[in-house]
Protein backbone atom coordinates (compact mmCIF):
# COMPACT_ATOMS: atom_id res chain seq x y z
CA UNK A 1 0.00 0.00 0.00
CA UNK A 2 1.56 3.41 -0.88
CA UNK A 3 2.29 6.03 1.77
CA UNK A 4 -0.47 8.99 1.65
CA UNK A 5 0.65 12.07 -0.05
CA UNK A 6 0.94 14.83 2.51
CA UNK A 7 -2.36 16.81 3.14
CA UNK A 8 -2.03 20.71 1.08
CA UNK A 9 -2.55 23.15 3.86
CA UNK A 10 -4.41 24.96 1.32
CA UNK A 11 -6.68 22.12 0.43
CA UNK A 12 -7.16 21.44 4.19
CA UNK A 13 -8.38 25.32 4.81
CA UNK A 14 -10.59 25.35 1.93
CA UNK A 15 -12.45 22.09 2.69
CA UNK A 16 -13.08 23.23 6.35
CA UNK A 17 -13.71 26.91 5.20
CA UNK A 18 -16.80 25.26 3.56
CA UNK A 19 -17.94 24.62 6.87
CA UNK A 20 -17.64 27.54 9.15
CA UNK A 21 -20.97 28.56 8.44
CA UNK A 22 -21.99 25.71 10.09
CA UNK A 23 -19.68 25.43 12.96
CA UNK A 24 -20.74 29.18 13.51
CA UNK A 25 -24.64 28.32 13.86
CA UNK A 26 -25.10 30.15 10.66
CA UNK A 27 -26.06 27.20 7.90
CA UNK A 28 -27.58 24.43 8.29
CA UNK A 29 -25.11 21.06 7.91
CA UNK A 30 -22.96 20.89 5.03
CA UNK A 31 -23.92 18.54 2.23
CA UNK A 32 -21.97 14.58 3.33
CA UNK A 33 -19.49 14.79 0.90
CA UNK A 34 -18.41 18.55 1.65
CA UNK A 35 -18.37 17.49 5.89
CA UNK A 36 -16.52 14.06 5.78
CA UNK A 37 -14.04 15.92 3.01
CA UNK A 38 -13.61 18.56 5.89
CA UNK A 39 -13.13 16.11 8.50
CA UNK A 40 -11.01 14.20 6.37
CA UNK A 41 -8.41 16.15 5.42
CA UNK A 42 -7.96 17.48 9.19
CA UNK A 43 -7.73 14.28 10.68
CA UNK A 44 -4.82 13.08 8.71
CA UNK A 45 -3.39 16.22 8.80
CA UNK A 46 -3.09 15.22 12.82
CA UNK A 47 -1.55 12.43 11.79
CA UNK A 48 1.11 13.86 10.03
CA UNK A 49 1.61 16.67 12.98
CA UNK A 50 1.50 13.71 15.43
CA UNK A 51 2.98 10.58 13.94
CA UNK A 52 2.67 7.13 15.55
CA UNK A 53 0.14 4.38 16.40
CA UNK A 54 -0.83 4.99 20.64
CA UNK A 55 -4.19 7.14 19.98
CA UNK A 56 -7.11 6.57 17.61
CA UNK A 57 -9.12 9.30 16.87
CA UNK A 58 -12.95 8.72 15.45
CA UNK A 59 -14.73 10.76 14.02
CA UNK A 60 -18.10 8.86 12.51
CA UNK A 61 -19.02 8.09 10.61
CA UNK A 62 -16.07 9.76 8.24
CA UNK A 63 -13.04 8.35 9.55
CA UNK A 64 -10.50 7.08 12.16
CA UNK A 65 -6.66 7.56 12.09
CA UNK A 66 -4.19 6.57 14.67
CA UNK A 67 -1.58 9.20 15.59
CA UNK A 68 0.77 9.96 18.36
CA UNK A 69 4.30 8.18 19.23
CA UNK A 70 4.27 5.41 22.08
CA UNK A 71 3.46 2.15 22.44
CA UNK A 72 2.28 0.61 19.08
CA UNK A 73 -1.60 -0.93 19.55
CA UNK A 74 -2.10 -3.96 16.98
CA UNK A 75 -5.32 -6.03 17.84
CA UNK A 76 -9.13 -5.08 19.39
CA UNK A 77 -9.47 -1.70 21.15
CA UNK A 78 -6.93 0.74 21.57
CA UNK A 79 -5.96 1.41 24.90
CA UNK A 80 -5.97 5.05 24.10
CA UNK A 81 -9.25 6.26 22.36
CA UNK A 82 -10.54 9.45 21.10
CA UNK A 83 -14.03 10.23 19.48
CA UNK A 84 -16.71 13.05 18.89
CA UNK A 85 -18.80 13.79 16.17
CA UNK A 86 -17.98 15.99 13.03
CA UNK A 87 -19.10 19.47 14.47
CA UNK A 88 -17.04 18.89 17.64
CA UNK A 89 -13.62 17.70 15.57
CA UNK A 90 -13.94 20.20 13.20
CA UNK A 91 -14.66 23.19 15.82
CA UNK A 92 -11.54 21.89 17.93
CA UNK A 93 -9.59 21.83 14.61
CA UNK A 94 -10.20 25.33 13.99
CA UNK A 95 -9.91 26.52 17.52
CA UNK A 96 -13.50 27.54 18.29
CA UNK A 97 -13.61 25.26 20.91
CA UNK A 98 -10.79 24.60 23.30
CA UNK A 99 -10.23 20.74 24.31
CA UNK A 100 -10.83 21.15 27.92
CA UNK A 101 -14.21 22.75 27.33
CA UNK A 102 -14.70 20.29 25.10
CA UNK A 103 -14.26 17.11 27.71
CA UNK A 104 -16.08 19.34 30.40
CA UNK A 105 -18.89 19.76 28.25
CA UNK A 106 -18.84 16.26 27.59
CA UNK A 107 -18.80 16.78 23.43
CA UNK A 108 -15.16 13.93 23.60
CA UNK A 109 -14.83 10.91 24.92
CA UNK A 110 -11.17 10.51 25.50
CA UNK A 111 -9.97 7.34 27.00
CA UNK A 112 -6.58 6.30 28.20
CA UNK A 113 -3.28 8.46 29.92
CA UNK A 114 -2.37 9.14 25.89
CA UNK A 115 -5.94 10.49 24.93
CA UNK A 116 -5.31 14.18 25.37
CA UNK A 117 -4.82 16.11 21.83
CA UNK A 118 -4.80 19.20 23.18
CA UNK A 119 -1.03 20.04 22.39
CA UNK A 120 -1.89 19.56 18.68
CA UNK A 121 -5.03 21.66 18.66
CA UNK A 122 -5.99 24.10 16.87
CA UNK A 123 -4.80 22.13 12.99
CA UNK A 124 -5.50 25.26 11.78
CA UNK A 125 -6.91 29.22 12.62
CA UNK A 126 -8.88 31.32 10.58
CA UNK A 127 -9.80 34.44 11.35
CA UNK A 128 -12.97 34.84 13.24
CA UNK A 129 -15.47 37.42 11.47
CA UNK A 130 -15.95 39.28 14.76
CA UNK A 131 -12.33 39.17 15.75
CA UNK A 132 -12.26 36.81 18.61
CA UNK A 133 -9.66 34.80 19.18
CA UNK A 134 -9.81 31.20 18.98
CA UNK A 135 -11.00 29.13 22.31
CA UNK A 136 -8.06 27.68 24.70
Amino acid sequence: MPARRDVDPAELRTAVAATLPWLDDRAPRPGRSELARAVRLSLRTLEQLAPGHTVEVRVPPFSAVQCVSGPRHTRGTPPNVVETDPHTWLSLATGKLGWDRAIRQELIVASGSRADLSWWLPLLRIADPEGRAPEK
